[in-house]
């Protein structure tokens, strides 16, 4: 991996809090994601599935966790399978983690190689009476493609029908949304990478520059920094490219007169950062996309005010609602009577304003969470408030981390430009 180690306090811990979280006489499971296949022999980059990840670590594919806290032999509470390594592996792979690695890495003293798997389980799975299965559940998709988890999932039901199945899900849920410390300052890391990506932009933007260049930019200066690249698919839209919210085509030329959204970030260690800004093309917004500019920031920096303990996400997005129709009717997008009229199932800014102004921040871009639960100190959430205008090819989102604290909201972007004139003066450097 590119990036630094990891103290391995913070996968301790994380399975501390786990495992206080289970029922009694419980086996919980997590296994690790595939490596996707192309097409001929190819493979896409492996991506470590996120749930064993936050609990071990370990960022290696064919790699099983059990935990089970209640265990007689004090050696099968926590145990890790991982893949055994040789020289032909080293030679054609790279070396893979030897025990003595995974145990620095994790903080597991009991490491097998991972055919052990099946032998070892039977040893333990009918002294206890629950099985935690994990599985990727997200209210933003339903994955219909079979992963690796699932067919692991589907083999142990098989063989140990007679047990009680448990879904991990919802406690990974409630104990990702909360940060450590360790987490925060990866976030942070995630978000100082992306601020060198974007600053090193603004003396490289002028007319003629295709969004695939920009790409390419941001992606260099990603890299050199240890991260792996992109947190997300970039979008870079310019023009009118940026009233569509997922524009990821990213091939159009940039021209004078225009301005680009930028909704990119680098991610760090796995955990993701995620940024949105805009820039004018010719080096000097017109005097209305400033005007409109401001009225996103204004509205992001009232919003970020809000995330504070005790708040909830949907009373959240209903007041940030109100400031944005206040800010479109100062632009002439909206009228008083729209709003008067307006049906509350589908309020009147929602045509200029059509998403969510927050979502969870973490080792997933759109991390899990439950958005009906009170804001509590450690949550890290975005702030991304936007206008889009397709009648005038401008889409304007602004959009910064925020980590929840008991003092207040703590902004992990502010020292990337935001303000308007400072992104127009560093251009003109």
């Amino acid at each position: 991996m590119k990036y630094s180690a990891i103290d391995s306090k913070l996968f301790i811990e994380n399975r501390k809090r786990f495992a206080a979280s289970l029922k009694p006489n419980s086996i919980a499971l997590f296994v690790s994601n595939d490596i996707l296949p192309t097409n001929a022999d190819g493979a896409m980059g492996f991506v470590q599935n996120s749930d064993l990840f936050y609990l071990t670590g370990v960022d290696q594919e064919e790699t099983i966790l059990l935990i089970y806290p209640d265990a007689k032999n004090g050696a099968h509470k926590e145990v890790l399978f991982v893949r055994e390594t040789n020289e032909t592996i080293a030679i054609w792979e790279g070396a893979k983690l030897t025990k003595e690695q995974a145990t620095a890495t994790s903080g597991i003293k009991n490491v097998i190689w991972n055919q052990g798997f099946d032998a070892f389980l039977k040893t333990v799975i009918f002294q206890a009476e629950h099985i935690y299965l994990n599985s990727n559940e997200h209210s933003r998709r339903y994955i219909d493609t079979e992963t690796a988890e699932m067919r692991f999932n589907k083999n142990i039901i098989s063989k140990f029908p007679l047990h009680k199945v448990e879904r991990a899900a919802p406690i990974m849920h409630k104990l990702r949304a909360i940060k450590s410390s360790y987490e925060v300052a990866l976030i942070q890391q995630a978000c100082n990478i992306t601020e060198k990506g974007f600053r090193r932009l603004l003396g490289f933007v002028k007319p003629g520059v295709m969004e695939y260049e920009i790409e390419a930019e941001l992606v260099h200066e990603f890299v050199r920094n240890r991260s792996r690249g992109f947190a997300y698919g970039p979008i870079i839209a310019s023009g009118g490219n940026a009233c569509v919210l997922h524009y990821v085509e990213n091939n159009k030329e940039c021209k004078a007169g225009d301005v680009i959204l930028l909704d990119v970030a680098a991610e760090y260690a796995n955990y993701a950062s995620d940024l949105t800004r805009c820039v004018p093309v010719s080096g000097k917004f017109t005097p209305r996309q400033k005007e409109v500019y401001n009225a996103v920031l204004r509205v992001m920096r009232a919003a970020t005010k809000m995330l504070v303990v005790g708040n909830t996400i949907p009373e959240y997005h209903k007041a940030v609602g109100h400031l944005m129709e206040k800010e479109l009717v100062d632009l002439g997008l909206i009228t008083l009577d729209d709003i008067k009229n307006q049906n509350p199932e589908w309020p009147v800014y929602k045509k200029y304003f059509m998403h969510g102004t927050s979502h969870f921040l973490g080792l997933d871009v759109h991390d899990v969470g439950d958005f009906n639960r009170p804001l509590e100190a450690g949550m890290v959430f975005t702030c991304e408030p936007g206008i889009y205008i397709p009648q005038e090819n401008l889409g304007i989102r602004i959009e910064n981390d925020i980590l929840i604290t008991a003092n207040g909201p703590d902004d992990l972007m502010k020292n990337i430009p935001i303000e308007a004139d400072e992104i127009e003066a560093l251009m003109a450097k």
